[in-house]
């Protein structure tokens, strides 16, 4: 009962952090551009992760190094730089909308790669989940549907990214504690993320007030929205099953819709609207069997 309770507590608590998260990083884009804005952040979990989970390094069998690897790719790396990407085009509503496909993509991975039973409602779920994705694409508000629709390919990529994670993550290291994850993930990226970072020309900008502004954000989206989370995220991997951890998505959108409303002036049209419900049944639908 007590794994069963915090299971919820952990799910509510990540879709909010990562729900806010769409915000921090529109925030943290006045300032810098994608590439920098990714760069940062992981620079900035892995300090915090590198403090706090440096001791726990030399608990990860050798053998496991080369699943935190992949899972470091996957689940941080190149998701960063996707995001960071798409949201310089895409408002952060749809994007944590598209992003709510995880569980889908979750699902599709198991059953295609690490054996996972399906159910035909699950199928169903996926397909009803895709035409969702495909009306929020194409009836996007903007005078460049095309840029967007390619810039909304981004997400959908990255949603695919965490469904391996998530995967990876369940069989080769449910055996591992969540901080070494964490921390082991972030040693392996930390020095490629500077190395772009380098190279982006971010410190012949940094002392611009604006860059100041945003770095505040990109920090607390770092440390909290990545660092801190991912320790929790792996634990609710561990206590659940891949597609209920992944099923946080059900209320990042709600999260980032409100906050988007409030903050960032954002709204969604009436077909968008409608494509988002059609997207959170199917991803409803699919993740119904594992709870």
């Amino acid at each position: 009962m007590g794994n069963n309770n915090t299971k919820w507590y952990l799910l509510a608590f990540l879709g909010c952090v990562w729900g806010s998260s769409f915000i921090l990083m529109q925030l943290g884009l006045k300032g810098v551009n994608s590439v920098q804005m990714g760069s940062l952040r992981i620079l900035f979990a892995g300090l915090f992760l590198i403090i706090v989970g440096f001791k726990e390094l030399y608990k990860i069998p050798l053998h496991k190094w080369k699943y935190i690897a992949l899972t470091s790719l996957c689940g941080t790396f190149f998701p960063v730089y996707l995001f960071a990407l798409a949201l310089s085009k895409i408002d952060g509503s749809v994007s944590s909308i598209l992003n709510s496909l995880t569980p889908l993509n979750t699902l599709i991975v198991g059953l295609l790669f690490f054996g996972t039973s399906v159910q035909r409602r699950q199928v169903f779920g996926v397909v009803i989940g895709f035409i969702g994705c495909l009306l929020l694409v194409l009836f996007g508000e903007g005078s460049n549907t095309t840029e967007n629709y390619y810039y909304a390919l981004l997400i959908l990529l990255a949603s695919l990214f965490y469904g391996i994670n998530v995967n990876l993550i369940k069989k080769y290291l449910s055996d591992i504690k969540p901080l070494a994850i964490s921390t082991g993930n972030f040693v392996i990226i930390f020095i490629p993320a500077l190395f772009v970072l380098y190279f982006s020309d971010f410190f012949g900008i940094v002392a611009q007030e604006k860059v100041i502004t945003s770095l505040g954000y990109i920090a607390v989206l770092g440390v909290v929205g990545t660092g801190l989370s991912n320790i929790l995220f792996f634990r609710l991997i561990q206590l659940s099953s891949p597609v209920f951890a992944a099923s946080v998505t059900y209320i990042i959108p709600v999260v980032a819709i409100l906050l988007g409303y409030l903050f960032m002036n954002e709204s969604l049209n009436f077909i968008q609207a409608c494509g988002a419900f059609i997207v959170l049944f199917g991803v409803y639908l699919s993740s119904r069997k594992n709870n």
